[in-house]
């Protein structure tokens, strides 16, 4: 490549997305996809309805850039019961398209070249190049694995985390419930690291996208709701995997009103805004009962077990998730070289998409004996996997 033709180190510095990747690969090879998680079931019909009247009602155009006002209405009421304190959605609110725009405009509105941004790993993909594209260095932190099988939760050491911060600690992401593992950060922990950021000053950036998909009594907790957080927390989040409409690309940014303001400006010159008639969809959408919430989470706690057992039939060894719809697995007695070659032969020969785990880590070798599989899927979906498996294991 001639130097006119030349791209940017920043690009340089990571790959395309491995979970897309194997969405291709399941296509080309006519495989279940169990990797990207995206559910392959209708969506609630009061919300497509909901987008086919504003289209047919001629909500076309440009809504306002930072949010059409009945849904930054309808975000801040919801918000608001949540966390407690009062959200306006004149002053807090930013819609961006789907959580992923949301993140990369949060990033790009606080961070300044040389700035940390400390990162939870294994991590859900976009957060590496996020800090990077922003110009910040990124600190990772390590989520330890637990034992599969034993039902204990992946755990951070308190120790190594402190030692993570510094005074050029600018933001730590929080993605709870969390993709990959399924951890769900419990309020003691949220406070630990609540306390770091007020020591520091450093914001604390939460992706939330799964907050109504939690098990067994497990408790979402909004890190904006702890004493003293509410300035210093972005909430992000999104309507794709609660309304499982994740083609619609309609999130947002909760912060305070400076930075909204900032997050504003770089959404602006990033997109201009989400589609029109889907913030008008999505509106609707946080008007559903409190009855569609429990259902949602009992549902995929239906299905969260149903894949459990169809992989622990198969010989995986399970890390049980309590919130999101992902399973993380140990594969190491299958006797592979790495998660690479197996996702491979699996996708390739047994017919089923998992996501190498080594797409979650820094250090590929951090994950080289881990699979995700998603759950988001219709029972002949899962019942198509189950008989892959079945053949395989036969």
């Amino acid at each position: 490549m001639t130097d006119r033709l030349r791209t940017s180190i920043k690009a340089s510095q990571f790959t395309e997305s491995v979970i897309r990747e194997m969405t291709r690969l399941a296509n080309a090879h006519g495989a279940v996809n169990l990797s990207q998680g995206f559910p392959d079931f209708p969506a609630p019909e009061a919300v497509k309805q909901a987008a086919c009247d504003a289209i047919q009602a001629d909500v076309n155009q440009y809504a306002i850039t930072w949010g059409a006002k009945p849904l930054r209405e309808a975000i801040a009421r919801q918000a608001s019961r949540q966390r407690g304190t009062v959200v306006d959605p004149e002053a807090h609110l930013t819609v961006c398209c789907g959580s992923t725009e949301a993140m990369m405009a949060t990033m790009l509105a606080i961070v300044d070249p040389g700035d940390e941004v400390i990162v939870f790993e294994p991590f859900y993909e976009n957060y590496g190049p996020d800090a990077i594209l922003s110009g910040a260095t990124p600190r990772y932190v390590r989520l330890h694995e637990p034992k599969a099988g034993t039902g204990a939760d992946w755990t951070f050491d308190p120790d190594e985390l402190a030692a993570a911060f510094s005074n050029k600690t600018r933001a730590i992401i929080i993605n709870t419930p969390n993709n990959p593992t399924g951890k769900v950060f419990t309020r003691d922990e949220l406070q630990q690291i609540a306390a770091l950021c007020q020591q520091w000053g450093a914001l604390a950036v939460t992706d939330e996208i799964y907050e109504h998909i939690v098990y067994d009594g497990a408790e979402h907790v909004s890190m904006a709701s702890l004493d003293g957080m509410a300035d210093l927390t972005v909430t992000i989040n999104s309507i794709s995997k609660t309304y499982s409409v994740t083609g619609w690309r309609v999130g947002w940014t909760i912060a305070s009103p400076d930075v909204s303001n900032a997050i504003r400006k770089v959404h602006d010159f990033l997109t201009v805004g989400a589609a029109a008639p889907l913030q008008d969809a999505a509106a609707a959408a946080l008007a559903m009962p409190a009855t569609y919430y429990e259902g949602l989470a009992a549902t995929y706690q239906q299905k969260r077990d149903r894949l459990m057992h169809i992989l622990t039939t198969a010989g995986f060894r399970c890390i049980e998730p309590k919130g999101a719809y992902y399973i993380m697995t140990d594969v190491s007695a299958f006797g592979f070289p790495d998660d690479v070659a197996m996702a491979r032969h699996l996708v390739t020969e047994v017919g089923v998409a998992s996501v190498p785990g080594s797409s979650f880590y820094r250090d590929p070798s951090g994950g080289r004996t881990q699979l995700r599989f998603c759950f988001c899927k219709k029972e002949e979906t899962l019942s198509a996997a189950e008989e892959k498996f079945a053949a395989w294991t036969r």
